[in-house]
């Protein structure tokens, strides 16, 4: 029957086994053992049937006994005997008292397994509770058109199904450790507290084991029936509760005397309660004060380092603190601190995500102050010093004070420090928080004295150079002191600020001063004091928006230095003036320049209390001055002669005054100038500038040299770099005649325009320079002599000629001593006519020996032999030339050798024409001068060459004009005696073809002849 019942029994489906489905009671029990369900009800259905089938065994084995087995005494032995003996007369008793225990077990369990599921239904309802809130708060706003009329806005929701992490058989099977473990890991805290409490006894050792699986992130409040705590009064930690733990009255069956006697028999069963799990020995006893407080210290930092979710780590120790658990009052200071900068300070994109308790220990105070405050705004920074800084001040206050070094002034100076470092905007936002018309609990600084200080030292110390606005906002704030005229307080608050104003120059060994280092110079000060101090600042505030609205804004400081600098406030006024911002548009009209005038003229008045402005040092007449140079700078030449003339203008200067800023502002624009064509750029403007006062010599000379100067540019003339010319060299030239020579140097024709020339020297400053026309025709004769042109060249010398014996003529005529100027332009005429007199190259024999007599008609006597011998070498030539006419019968006297005649005898040497017409010694005649004259009669064959003394004459009179060598043609170089010079190509040659002749004897040529008389080298 046995084995029918088995087989049937295993056939059996665990759906299809029911209550009546059971045969005998052992058969029927241990099928109730064999099958674990997971249907909870069937399940319960199954154990209670087989419990109920053990009923007639438990009343048989009591009643054979004596008394009760539970009891305990001495003849406890006697009854498990007993019990022993029964069961070895009857097997099955054994086999269904041993079944019952099992079954009473899970029966046990599968209650412990249906609370949990309770448990678990009751938070998920919580949970669908609050999304069901959310939901209908969001369908509130749903108003979508679009959807169809049958469909409702809202689905119906499900009710939340209660679902444990494991199924009973799982629960069964694992044991409550490892269940404790899982339903910790996955955060079922309610259902975790059920299991706790009814297997107390076994996972009470085990508790900081499950703990510790309990994930970082979840809310200590949520588990906090489970942490640990601790009893003052008993100076221990505190167990679990165990009220819902199983009865502690046990079944028959469960004793430990029925269970050795089903030992004992031999008919044990190989049945136990399928368990997995192996138990450690955990840590049954309870835990001190000291070792709480380090496990809670130590899941913060886990939970910080895992998560970096402050705000759970400061729960977890709050609930600690709740439940009197020492040392964490100072750990929970740190992490509500730290909490306020991680979720209450604003925070941006750069916000560090990385908080942990090591790097908040490891920073200053200073730096936590800045880390609060870093991202906030001028408008919230009130608030944030309030909600965030403030505690954290009086959180330190108090530990100094805990640690015997009480500090009240502590939370006043870490406020002053981040308001010296802070931004100006900042800096206001927090002044007008404090402002002394506030009640004193609502004020950030509270102290009136260290307010003024310390906005003295944020302003004075700052950069800013278009913040005027916030400076004043923070000026604003300042107390009104009422305080009378004591003139040593304001004696020590001037005093101290012409020290401040040195201490702020910068210098090597401090190139910068901040704000917390002028906060020095100010501590000393009482409010006397201060209040001059401030009223100093409200003047240089007025200064610095002017400055700033002119584009030249200046620093606060920059009023502190130049106080009593004279020389740095004209230099800013000029700036000013000038508008050297240029962050502004340019003035276009008379009301634009007048308004700065007026703000200039302020800047120097005084205030009330006798306070000088920015330009305090300056008069009235030097500001217009540089009012005026700056509007004449800028090219605006109506408006500056529109205020000249103005009935009621303010620029009151003298004629004279007017003139001499107009010439040194055009003379500004003439050296700044990159083109010397007054027509176009600075050099326009400075010969427009020039329009602006009435005519004066001073102004036309000036506006002559800027003619000039266009004038040379025009030629293309370069400098020494080979660039053109600039006008600042023009200007720079000590020699301007040397420009007119850069100009005949430049140009191959400008030689042949005398008047051009002639009117150039005039404009660069020589009109009615007699020397100094002499000495231009003489460049522009060498000029034509080096390009071989002779007649050119003559016309130049005839020229000069005329001048000096008209300038004679007038010095005779006025019965005046000769002058060093006429003497010059007369040497250097007649050196001129001795070069080209004596030149080989020239043919025409009749206009050279009328050179070589005005020369020596106008040479020093000393020097009459040297002209003499050029004189000789033409004599002789126009002798040969004579015979060769007078071979001729019909031959007349060449035309040429009458006019030499009559030059030799309008300088009153007869006996060389003579001479010359009677066919006489020509050496004779000149003796016979040269002894009327009481002079030695020189060798003619011996002399030196009269070039070379023409030469060195004439280099100290004509050295500095740097004439360019043109191309010229000269014959061969011949040399009798000591006498060089040039000897004449035949005439039947005519002039060579330049581009055949040979390179080396043209540079030669060239040299020779147009170096040789003007910077004194021989030839």
């Amino acid at each position: 029957m046995a084995t029918t019942a088995s087989s049937q029994w295993e056939d059996l489906d665990d759906t299809e086994v029911t209550a009546d489905a059971c045969l005998d009671d052992v058969w029927a029990t241990a099928a109730c053992v064999d099958r674990i369900l997971v249907d909870t009800n069937a399940q319960h259905a199954l154990l209670v049937h087989g419990v109920s089938r053990t009923e007639p065994v438990l009343k048989r084995c009591k009643g054979f006994l004596p008394r009760n087995p539970s009891e305990e005494t001495e003849s406890g032995s006697s009854n498990e005997d007993l019990l022993t003996q029964h069961f070895q007369r009857i097997p099955s008793d054994a086999q269904l008292c041993q079944l019952r225990s099992v079954l009473l077990e899970r029966l046990s369990r599968l209650n412990t397994y249906v609370e949990l599921e309770k448990a678990a239904a009751s938070s998920a309802a919580e949970e669908g509770g609050q999304e069901e809130q959310m939901e209908d708060e969001m369908d509130e706003w749903e108003d979508d058109p679009w959807a169809e009329e049958n469909v409702s806005s809202t689905s119906k929701r499900k009710a939340p199904v209660a679902q444990l992490p494991f199924t009973f058989p799982e629960f069964l099977v694992n044991g409550p450790l490892t269940s404790a473990k899982e339903l910790a890991s996955q955060q079922y805290f309610d259902a975790l507290h059920i299991l706790l409490q009814r297997y107390h006894s076994t996972l009470w050792p085990h508790r900081l084991a499950i703990l510790d699986l309990i994930p970082e992130h979840a809310p200590p409040s949520s588990y906090r029936q489970v942490l640990p705590s601790f009893d003052p009064t008993l100076n221990s930690e505190v167990k679990w509760p165990h009220n819902g733990e199983p009865t502690p009255s046990l079944d028959f069956s469960q004793l430990p005397a029925t269970l050795r006697a089903i030992q004992h028999s031999g008919h044990s069963l190989i049945l136990s309660l399928p368990d997995s799990e192996l138990l450690d020995a955990g840590r049954g006893e309870l835990l001190s004060s000291t070792e709480l407080t380090r496990w809670y210290a130590s899941r913060v930092t886990e939970i910080i380092q895992t998560t970096g979710m402050v705000d759970v780590a400061l729960s977890l120790v709050q609930h600690g603190a709740s439940q009197s658990i020492d040392g964490l009052d100072e750990l929970g200071e740190e992490l509500s601190l730290l909490s306020r900068l991680v979720y209450d300070a604003p925070q941006d994109s750069s916000s560090p995500s990385d908080w942990n308790l090591d790097l908040w220990r490891g920073m200053l105070p200073e730096e936590v102050v800045q880390a609060y405050l870093v991202h906030s705004s001028p408008e919230s920074i009130a608030t944030d010093i309030t909600r965030l800084v403030v505690p954290y001040l009086f959180v330190l206050e108090t530990r100094a004070e805990r640690a015997g070094r009480p500090d009240p002034a502590l939370p006043e100076r870490m406020l002053s420090d981040y308001v010296l470092s802070a931004p100006l905007e900042l800096g206001a936002a927090i002044f007008e928080a404090s402002k002394p018309i506030l009640p004193a609990a609502q004020r950030i600084l509270r102290n009136d004295v260290d307010l003024a200080k310390l906005a003295l030292a944020c302003l004075y110390g700052s950069d800013s150079l278009n913040e005027w606005s916030t400076m004043s906002r923070i000026f604003e704030c300042m107390p009104a002191w009422q305080t009378t005229q004591d003139e040593s307080e304001e004696e020590v608050a001037d005093t101290t600020l012409a020290s401040l104003g040195e201490f702020v120059t910068p210098t090597t060994s401090r190139p910068k001063c901040t704000p917390k280092d002028l906060l020095l110079f100010f501590q000393p000060l009482h409010f006397q004091s201060l209040s001059r101090a401030l009223d100093i600042l409200d003047i240089h505030l007025e200064s610095g928006e002017i400055l700033s609205r002119w584009s030249v804004p200046a620093p606060l400081r920059w009023f502190l230095q130049s106080a009593d600098d004279l020389k740095e406030q004209r230099a800013w006024a000029n700036r000013m003036a000038r508008r050297a911002g240029g962050n502004v548009d340019p003035l276009n009209t008379i009301e634009d320049w007048e308004w700065l005038l007026d703000d200039m003229l302020k800047l120097t008045e005084k205030s009330e209390s006798g306070i000088k402005g920015a330009f305090g040092l300056l008069s009235r007449e030097e500001i217009v001055t540089t009012f005026l140079s700056g509007l004449l700078s800028t090219g605006k030449f109506d408006i500056a002669r529109m205020l000249l003339h103005h009935p009621h203008g303010k620029i009151t200067l003298s004629t004279q005054a007017i003139e001499d800023i107009c010439l040194k502002c055009s003379n500004e624009l003439y050296d700044n100038a990159s083109s010397g064509n007054y027509k176009v750029g600075d050099m326009k403007l400075a010969y427009e500038c020039l329009d602006v006062p009435p005519p004066s010599p001073r102004i036309i000379q000036e506006k002559e040299f800027i003619e000039a100067t266009s004038r040379i540019c025009s030629f293309h003339v370069t400098s020494r770099a080979g660039m053109p010319i600039s006008p600042i060299e023009i200007r720079l030239t000590k020699d301007p005649l040397s420009l007119v020579s850069r100009v005949l140097s430049s140009n191959a024709n400008a030689y042949k325009h005398i008047e051009v020339m002639l009117e150039l020297a005039s404009k660069l400053g020589f009109r009615d320079d007699v020397t100094a026309e002499v000495k231009i025709l003489a460049m522009m004769a060498d000029t034509a002599l080096q390009a071989e042109d002779f007649d050119p060249a003559y016309e130049h010398g005839q020229k000069m000629v005329d001048i000096i014996h008209k300038l004679k003529a007038e010095t005779e005529a006025s019965m005046l001593t000769t002058g060093t100027n006429v003497l010059e332009a007369i040497e250097v005429c007649w050196i001129a006519c001795f070069q080209l007199g004596r030149q080989p190259e020239y043919r025409d024999l009749g206009k050279k020996m009328k050179l070589l007599g005005y020369s020596l008609e106008l040479c020093p006597a000393d020097k009459m032999h040297d002209v003499l011998t050029a004189w000789r070498r033409l004599q002789e030539e126009d002798i040969e030339a004579r015979e060769e006419r007078l071979a001729n019968p019909n031959g007349a006297i060449p035309q040429s050798a009458a006019r030499s005649i009559g030059i030799l005898n309008r300088n009153g040497v007869g006996a060389v024409a003579g001479g010359l017409l009677a066919g006489k010694n020509v050496a004779s005649s000149l003796r016979a001068r040269l002894q009327d004259l009481h002079m030695p009669s020189p060798p003619l064959l011996s002399t030196p060459d009269a070039a070379a003394l023409a030469s060195r004459t004439f280099k100290s009179v004509a050295s500095n004009f740097p004439f360019s060598i043109g191309g010229s043609h000269r014959g061969p170089l011949s040399q009798t005696g000591s006498d060089m010079s040039y000897q004449a190509a035949p005439a039947s040659e005519g002039p060579k073809d330049h581009r055949m002749e040979d390179v080396g004897e043209k540079a030669s040529r060239a040299f020779s002849k147009g170096i040789g008389w003007l910077i004194g080298v021989d030839e």
